[in-house]
């Protein structure tokens, strides 16, 4: 019986439960009988305690994955799936031009300044790694700049803002900004399972590849 082992490079609730999920939706794409086990490991990602754009998130949750990785190799670890996960902003200026913009120089004085949460995995078998996202929600201006202009870690901003404590533990700023209609775990959740995507539906990753191959040559 064939047995696979996910690293994850963290140990909190909602990000290794937020695996697990993801794992019910696509483990049947797998090996009849393959088990599965779960490694929570904390990590560090390298980048700041709240990212606040879409390249800083990315190289936070690939940095995570690429540490377990080198943490198996050096140890003898035999596992196949190194998971890094990070949660943080982005920031898009919106102007009057039909498309918005991330760039903050030559921004015209009526740009409006827009803060999305999102939440981001890369998923890597230690040769290749790919990634995924959830969606965007809206943080209100006051709570964006709390974190963006007073330095505030969005953990904490986010319990001040809700009047509450430990909220990234349970339904975390997803769930008070969606009125608890998308927790924390379920984005990861969404996030985890499209980064997953080029194993589990290997198949169509191939015959796309090869296809683009040929209309090329």
């Amino acid at each position: 019986m064939p047995k696979i082992i996910i690293a994850i490079g963290s140990k909190r609730g909602p990000k290794l439960s937020a695996v697990k999920q993801a794992l019910e939706v696509f483990s049947p794409s797998f090996p009849p009988a393959t088990e599965f086990e779960l490694v929570g490991l904390e990590v560090d990602s390298g980048v700041s305690h709240t990212p606040s754009s879409q390249e800083e998130l990315m190289r936070g949750a690939r940095q995570r994955a690429e540490t377990l990785a080198q943490i198996a190799q050096k140890n003898g670890l035999q596992w196949h799936y190194f998971v890094g996960m990070e949660g943080g902003l982005d920031v898009i200026h919106e102007t009057a031009s039909p498309l918005p913009t991330r760039r903050h120089s030559d921004l015209p004085p009526n740009a409006r300044r827009r803060v999305f949460l999102e939440s981001w995995a890369y998923v890597s078998d230690g040769a290749h790694g790919h990634y995924g996202r959830s969606g965007g929600i809206e943080l209100p201006e006051p709570l964006a700049r709390e974190v963006l202009e007073n330095g505030t870690e969005l953990a904490v901003a986010i319990d001040r803002f809700a009047g509450a404590v430990g909220i990234r533990d349970g339904q975390g700023a997803w769930g008070v900004l969606s009125g608890n209609l998308i927790s924390r775990q379920e984005a990861f959740h969404v996030a985890v399972i499209a980064a997953f995507a080029p194993f589990y539906n290997a198949k169509m990753y191939r015959a796309a590849a090869v296809g683009a191959s040929g209309a090329s040559s």
